[in-house]
């Protein structure tokens, strides 16, 4: 029973135990195992049955894969989007494996440039993440880092010259121009086209101001009018407090001078006429103001 109790205590301490670390204790662990009481993670290396979150498996990839990096939906979850959902660990290494439940290998050589060190773990840096993610979540991932200030767009672009010849690339390179406005959602990146393609400028995105004492980031502004257009994306809805904080954001601006129009991501994606024609006419009455 102690060496059983030597097993739990190093499971409670580290969230997962490795055999071959712990030779003395094969024994109680084949025991633990055969008992229930503790389940594989990855081959040799195992943790409670109830234990099946990312964090697990990440220690468990750690122990087993040193070398391995983690990357796509993991890496983004861990670094700038904590509220991606899914625990599935995705990970580079340098030979192709069999992917275990909760895992997904693939044998891939990631530019030591582009590996970030978090004590023993290893991940994309965020920049690649991001370009990663356009695969599967289209210009989401590169909304995300740059809304958490991960990375940058010219960081993006380093990334993508350093993974040359990679498939999907062209894909990438094109979801990089279209944000080269630096949109922070899918609602704001919509807008953002709708502005280019209307050919109307004199806008920046996520512009920062500092009104009545808070500091706030414009979703898209047009600063010398003093016009800020505020973009509900579909993250805002059914969440209480971005909602409560967006009237007092509102209130702040206006009282400040700010004309503020609001469009919804159904107004940007089936009205996109409608919302053009209300940003020109502010533009308009806004421009005739400042000449009078």
């Amino acid at each position: 029973m102690r060496l059983q109790d030597e097993v739990r205590d190093v499971v409670r301490r580290e969230g997962v135990i490795a055999r071959k670390d712990h030779p003395e204790l094969a024994g109680a662990i084949k025991t633990l195992v055969g008992r229930g009481d503790l389940v594989p993670v990855l081959p040799g290396v195992y943790a409670r049955p109830e234990a099946h979150d990312l964090g697990t498996r990440v220690r468990a990839l750690v122990l087993k894969e040193p070398n391995a990096v983690v990357t796509g939906d993991a890496a983004a979850r861990l670094v700038f989007w904590p509220e991606l959902a899914g625990s599935t660990v995705e990970a580079a290494v340098p030979w192709q494996r069999v992917d275990p439940p909760g895992f997904r290998f693939s044998r891939r050589k990631v530019p030591a440039e582009l590996v970030v060190q978090r004590g023993p773990l290893r991940l994309t840096d965020p920049a690649l993440t991001a370009l990663d993610l356009c695969a599967s979540r289209g210009g989401d991932g590169i909304d995300r880092a740059l809304r958490a200030r991960a990375t940058t767009l010219a960081r993006m672009r380093r990334a993508l010259d350093l993974a040359p010849g990679r498939a999907g690339n062209r894909d990438r390179r094109w979801f990089l121009v279209d944000s080269r406005d630096e949109p922070w959602s899918a609602a704001e990146r919509r807008c953002h086209r709708l502005l280019r393609q209307a050919r109307i400028t004199g806008w920046r995105s996520n512009l920062p101001v500092d009104v009545r004492g808070r500091r706030y980031y414009l979703d898209v502004a047009f600063p010398r009018l003093r016009l800020v257009l505020e973009i509900d994306g579909r993250l805002h809805e059914d969440e209480r407090e971005v909602f409560e904080n967006d009237r007092r954001r509102q209130n702040d601006l206006v009282l400040e001078g700010w004309t503020v129009l609001r469009f919804t991501w159904r107004m940007l994606d089936e009205q996109p006429q409608l919302v053009l024609d209300l940003v020109l006419e502010a533009v308009a009455a806004l421009s005739s103001a400042s000449r009078a």
